[in-house]
């Protein structure tokens, strides 16, 4: 692809002129802010009901791993019925179980909370693939890259709000309510996709669909072969992977916010200081992850050969951005470790994802991001799970966060070497 510049202008065209595309976004700035409020609220509770890192940890893995197991289904499923039909259910399920949460009041009850996560996993695992692969469906080529790079400012954006205001939102008015507004916005979000109308070419390849074909395997070999037959694609679904190195920051941050940098105000005392550190520099977090996609946006416009360049950029950017906040001495230097890093990450995540709709056929896509997304929750949850066990260990969060930049100084070495692999005029896998 012919390397073309875009500016604000093409954001601003394409939420004026594609209204699918404008319901989709309302729907994802709506459910998107109130799951960044409740994730601050069920972090903060775990801590005073537990006290221990191993705990946000857990509580994380909960939200990601059982992607992976139910990534063969999610494939399947998103490359056989309407990708719109199982977004509206994830989300309508998901707040059922989210309301669900309401009758956790006591440390005895935090295992039910475990329960639930794992349950909101299962639809996410659902609902993200079929998200990512109708952006085509919606778009054309030209605007993918807007797309997918506002689509990620606006997760940033969300992010970046959820969890500032989430802490005073939380300290203020307390989890319960938090909990009714994130249900909420998933029925919000539901209402809005149902209003899309655009045409799913996948399912015509697949009219007599029946459930018992969730036990058929053949999807699941057919797609095996189909990413095989190019490394390039196999290797960009790795691009996630590489980011989920720094899926620790899920524990990390928390515990720098509570323990190593909190705030204390005249308004919320030291019982809240914990909940206000952790929204700061969830806060600059959101900021890095905002700035990240718009500062390259004009370099890498168009072109695959820039967007590859970038995703190595914000391999690099997440290496130095952790080493940073480990060797930090203040909360602002702190955060400018956090923003660095995570501009960084959200690079590699609008460019690799950009990367995959152009490289991916319709009839694949919902299987290749399952995937994808299955091989960065593996890092993720292990990078969490590692981190949540050595501070309880007594490790500070100071070296975990070193160790754990310099970590990414791996995928950023493989993904430069795999850059043989891209040779001039080679054709698209189809």
């Amino acid at each position: 692809m012919a390397s073309e510049a875009f500016s604000f202008r093409d954001y601003k065209r394409i939420l004026r002129e594609n209204r699918n595309f404008r319901l989709l976004w309302f729907a994802q700035i709506v459910s998107e802010l109130g799951d960044w409020f409740y994730s601050l609220a069920v972090y903060s509770m775990l801590l005073q009901f537990t006290g221990k890192a191993e705990s946000i940890a857990l509580a994380f893995i909960l939200q990601v791993l059982p992607q992976v197991l139910t990534s063969p289904a999610a494939g399947v499923l998103n490359d056989r019925i309407s990708r719109k039909k199982i977004m509206i259910f994830a989300d309508w399920a998901r707040a059922v179980i989210v309301l669900l949460m309401l009758v956790v009041r006591t440390p005895g009850m935090i295992w039910f909370i475990y329960v639930l996560l794992f349950f909101e996993t299962v639809m996410w695992a659902l609902f993200e693939p079929a998200h990512h692969a109708v952006i085509p469906n919606i778009t054309n080529e030209r605007d993918m890259t807007p797309a997918n790079t506002l689509s990620s400012l606006t997760w940033s954006f969300n992010f970046m709000i959820g969890f500032s205001l989430g802490g005073l939102f939380t300290a203020a008015f307390g989890r319960e309510a938090v909990f009714v507004m994130n249900a909420v916005s998933f029925v919000a979000s539901a209402m809005l996709i149902r209003r899309m109308d655009f045409v799913e070419p996948h399912m015509a390849a697949h009219p007599n669909w029946t459930w018992r074909s969730l036990f058929d395997f053949t999807p699941i070999a057919e797609g095996v072969r189909y990413v095989r037959q190019d490394g390039r694609l196999f290797v960009t679904m790795l691009c996630k992977a590489g980011l989920g190195i720094l899926g620790s920051n899920w524990v990390l941050l928390p515990i720098f916010g509570a323990r190593v940098y909190p705030l204390i105000t005249t308004t919320f005392g030291a019982e809240k200081a914990g909940i206000l550190g952790q929204s700061v520099l969830m806060g600059a977090r959101g900021i890095g992850a905002i700035l990240g996609p718009i500062g390259v946006s004009r370099f890498a416009g168009n072109s695959e050969a820039r967007m590859r360049q970038c995703v190595l950029i914000g391999m690099l950017l997440g290496c130095a951005g952790y080493v940073g906040l480990g060797l930090s001495n203040s909360m602002w230097t702190a955060c400018l470790g956090v923003l660095v890093a995570h501009a960084g990450l959200a690079m590699i995540w609008v460019y690799s994802t950009t990367l995959l709709q152009l490289w991916t056929d319709d009839r694949f896509r919902g299987r290749v991001f399952s995937a994808e997304f299955s091989f960065g929750v593996m890092t993720m949850s292990a990078s969490s799970a590692i981190a949540g066990y050595l501070v309880d260990q007594g490790v500070s969060v100071q070296r975990i966060a070193v160790v754990n930049g310099l970590a990414m100084l791996a995928p950023a070495l493989l993904w430069w070497v795999a850059q043989r692999l891209w040779k001039p005029q080679t054709p698209r896998p189809s």
